[in-house]
């Protein structure tokens, strides 16, 4: 069990946050005069850095932009606290968070705090987990595409969210002018075939199919499963991209990131062991689990699932930039060039093929 369960460490060498500052803010904020203070860092994750903050037997998390960051509009931790804020009591997943900052004597940055969920989380490796049986796992499958569909039933409008929409315009016109601009942006490698894809996006896009509030980066390692049950999710986290949108797009996000049965190996940062386990489902048995819970129509999803692929490309990309220019030491940020090139190989066959 402990192999599923995120664990903090020693902070990362230049991500470290000034306790000094740090640690009397957040006693007299929180009301913890009393009691050990303890700071570790989530190893996972690749854009904003994630910190487990203990004290005396009280854990909770920190979220702050990352170093050296120059992407605009992004990292914005006073959107994501309002979203929590406003999301948590009628949606259950999303987590209580406890305190905003803009008070840039305290750590030169935005930040927030929010209340520490306790599950699993899969990534590559497979665990030991009992009880993972064949049904068990199309359980937790199915699970995961219902519970995208019940946060795209929220009623986004009663919770006050309007301010995350956008009225000019396309939803996926912009989606698609925009993340264009960021890989240009980003550029590092001239990659023919990723010029070739977002043309390809340009030149089709879709009617919007609705306005939902959409998470924008939905998959098995930002989401919490008890520990006891992986059918039932106690969490879903990184809500930083979140906002108004059509909610195909955020299906075919998701998508983006399923891998099917008996395919050959996708991205690294992708994969999940639940792929090849007996009972884990399709791309479109995921689609079609969501389309009957939500009443969308998913009957033509391979644009939804390409520009997903284009887009992590482009997030990977940005990603690298700050590493290839010297902005940030982390090296897991070293091989993602290639990660960029697979993934821009990869939709540009989609799009031959047709379906997803």
């Amino acid at each position: 069990m402990d192999e599923v369960v995120d664990k903090a460490v020693e902070v990362r060498e230049g991500e470290e946050l000034n306790r000094e500052t740090l640690e009397p803010f957040l006693r007299e904020q929180l009301g913890f005069p009393d009691g050990e203070f303890d700071l570790t860092q989530f190893p996972g994750g690749h854009s904003n850095l994630t910190y487990l903050v203990k004290i005396d037997e009280t854990e909770m998390v920190l979220r702050r932009p990352p170093f050296g960051s120059k992407v605009k509009g992004a990292h914005d931790m006073n959107r994501e606290y309002t979203i929590l804020s406003k999301l948590n009591p009628v949606y259950s997943p999303a987590p209580k968070p406890l305190l905003f900052c803009d008070d840039q004597d305290i750590l030169g940055c935005d930040f927030y705090v929010m209340e520490r969920l306790n599950g699993m989380i899969l990534r590559n490796a497979r665990p030991e987990i009992q009880g993972l049986t064949a049904e068990m796992v199309a359980h937790t499958c199915t699970a995961m595409a219902a519970n995208l569909a019940d946060l795209h039933m929220v009623d986004w409008q009663s919770i006050g969210l309007e301010s995350l929409q956008k009225k000019e315009g396309s939803f996926m016109q912009r989606q698609v002018d925009g993340w264009t601009k960021r890989y240009a942006g980003s550029k590092t490698h001239d990659i023919t075939l990723i010029d070739q894809v977002l043309k390809w996006c340009l030149d089709n896009v879709p009617e919007v199919s609705g306005a939902v509030l959409i998470h924008n980066d939905y998959k098995f390692d930002n989401v919490i499963l008890d520990a006891t049950d992986s059918s039932r999710i106690v969490g879903v986290l990184d809500w930083e991209m979140s906002t108004i949108g059509d909610p195909l797009f955020d299906l075919g996000v998701a998508l983006g990131y399923w891998v099917n049965p008996g395919e050959p190996d996708g991205i690294s940062t992708t994969q999940c062991f639940i792929y090849d386990e007996p009972g884990s489902i399709t791309r479109r048995q995921f689609a079609e689990t969501y389309g009957e819970r939500t009443g969308f129509d998913v009957s033509n999803m391979n644009y939804y699932y390409v520009f997903a692929m284009i887009k992590l490309a482009v997030v990977l990309q940005q990603i690298y930039y700050r590493y290839h220019h010297g902005m940030t030491t982390d090296e897991r940020f070293a091989g993602m060039i290639q990660g960029v090139k697979l993934l821009a190989e990869r939709s540009a066959v989609f799009i031959d093929r047709g379906d997803y």
